[in-house]
């Protein structure tokens, strides 16, 4: 394997990929040792942002200006009309349309009718006349020569937007994933014609391979994933793209799972913290609305070295950086207040702007900073990708009405299953009684409980603790079947609320 290079001054990375679970796969970045992005995709997610489908048109509502179509899975989807490429909508209609923003919370997912394909390096525009050069491309020669190959590659029936990974790249490359995607949009053209609507036509790479496909460059030194098959896929991928200066691949088989041999499992219950601890003693609090996000900022512990307008302007920058981060780790998009602490000189806020710039400049979500408002505040909008880290591993919380949040039963879920696999990889026990807070223990056994058995190889009882909180769990007992067995019985007989789930064939 070639010795990697990476430009002075780049963020060293690594990818880990949790993939070892089909129920749940994660995939984060570090950079610099720290958390930097985190992606989450469950087993039976629907409509993720960039499937095709072939719609039927439900209703269209000229007040608002949009359409309901129907995805086929139950649930309608928003299309503005200005996304209809012209169309003139009527019910019935049928029409291929591609999501661009996924169900959230009570909203349905948006869709498009302006279909885009992206590839490693370029993004194909069908029926588009588009021959674009990424924007985070600021080398002028550099831009012009990807111009000048973008032009020579657009069809009549297709236009062609040069992704941020095309920096450098030869033009043959370039013209390789063009004639890649085009095949594909011929096939979805073909299949769109053949099928009755509505269905799925197209689904995008998995997790760890848009990953990759979007988010690998020279500064990623490694990458790590703990499951066989992901790791041949890995290795697979990167033999397809153009040069030989590739990361270094792992695949990790230590007892302790993935995330937390890396301190990953921490800085994810960091990142759902609303207190965020700068290193001078200052702090953030980041709280959530329906319409944007709040972000105070304040001095906490840091009382400076000088004076306190030097305190206060070394605060804010600070703090400046550590939200850029937070809102890429976060996955924080729409609009965002900042309530920095304020500052009475004019140099001091142009300083301010300046560093919210810098900081949010590397983010390939494109981020817009209006400037300090009379109030003292910054607002800014950034692009809503995908959803919040919140939103994708909490809920709102079953025993306060919606006032507060705890974990997803999903997460707590795959926490338990992470424990017990680390608990199985240390004995022999033929089985295992594990305590849990009743509704988490209904969830497991509907959803997992035979499932894990089979993986684990282990029989897996579950009490159902009326007492125990939502979150908590506790492994009661381990060993032989029938020593287990005994304990579940006695605990049964001391406890009348108490339900212990258990297989079938346990």
């Amino acid at each position: 394997m070639s010795e990697r290079h990476a430009e002075p001054g780049a963020v060293n990375r690594k990818i880990v990929a949790n993939c070892i679970d089909p129920e749940e796969t994660r995939v984060a970045i570090i950079e610099e040792g720290r958390l930097a992005d985190l992606f989450v995709e469950r087993m039976w997610e629907r409509q993720k942002a960039g499937e095709i489908y072939k719609a039927r048109v439900e209703s269209v509502l000229p007040g608002i200006h949009a359409s309901f179509v129907n995805l086929g899975d139950g649930r309608n989807a928003f299309l503005y009309l200005n996304d209809a490429r012209g169309l003139n909508l009527q019910p019935n209609q049928e029409l291929l349309v591609q999501v661009t923003k996924t169900a959230r919370k009570n909203k349905g997912a948006r869709v498009t009718s302006r279909i885009s394909l992206p590839g490693r390096y370029v993004v194909l525009v069908p029926h588009g006349q588009e021959s674009g050069v990424s924007k985070r491309i600021i080398d002028e020669n550099e831009r012009r020569r990807l111009k000048t190959i973008a032009r020579e590659l657009r069809g009549e029936d297709y236009g062609i937007i040069v992704r941020t990974a095309a920096e450098g790249v030869d033009e043959e490359s370039l013209s390789h994933d063009v004639e890649v995607l085009l095949a594909l949009w011929r096939e979805i053209e073909h299949n769109g014609r053949i099928q009755s609507a509505p269905c799925l036509l197209y689904r995008d790479l998995g997790l760890l391979g848009r990953v990759l496909r979007d988010e690998l460059t020279d500064a990623v030194s490694e990458i790590v994933v703990d499951g066989r098959e992901e790791y041949e896929n890995v290795n697979n991928s990167l033999s397809l793209f153009s040069g030989t200066d590739h990361p270094e691949v792992s695949l990790y088989g230590g007892t302790t799972p993935l995330f937390e041999f890396y301190g990953i499992e921490k800085e994810i219950e960091a990142a759902l913290e609303r207190k965020v601890w700068l290193q001078s003693g200052a702090y953030l609090i980041i709280d959530h609305t329906e319409a944007l996000t709040v972000i105070d900022v304040n001095t906490g512990k840091f009382i400076g070295k000088t004076d306190l307008r030097h305190t206060v302007l070394e605060t804010n920058l600070e703090a400046a950086s550590e939200i850029a981060r937070q809102l890429r780790l976060r996955a924080i998009g729409g609009i965002v207040v900042i309530d920095f602490i304020d500052m009475d000189y004019e140099e001091d806020r142009a300083l301010l702007l300046k560093r919210l710039e810098e900081v949010f400049l590397p983010d390939r979500y494109r981020a817009r900073i209006f400037g300090v408002s009379q109030l003292g505040l910054v607002e800014i909008t950034r692009k809503r990708a995908r959803p919040d880290i919140r939103s994708t591993l909490t809920r709102s919380c079953p025993f306060c009405s919606g006032n507060g949040w705890v974990h997803r039963e999903d997460t707590i879920s795959m926490t338990i299953k992470r424990f017990l696999r680390k608990v199985s990889a240390s004995n022999r026990s033929e089985a295992l009684l594990l305590e849990a807070n009743p509704a988490v223990a209904h969830y497991i056994y509907e959803t997992y409980l035979s499932l894990w058995e089979e993986e684990l190889g282990r029989k897996i009882f579950l009490a159902a603790v009326p007492d125990f909180a939502w979150s908590k769990f506790r492994l009661d007992a381990q060993g032989g079947l029938e020593q287990v067995e005994r304990r579940m019985e006695q605990m049964e007989k001391w406890e009348a609320r108490l339900v212990v789930y258990r297989t079938s064939t346990s």
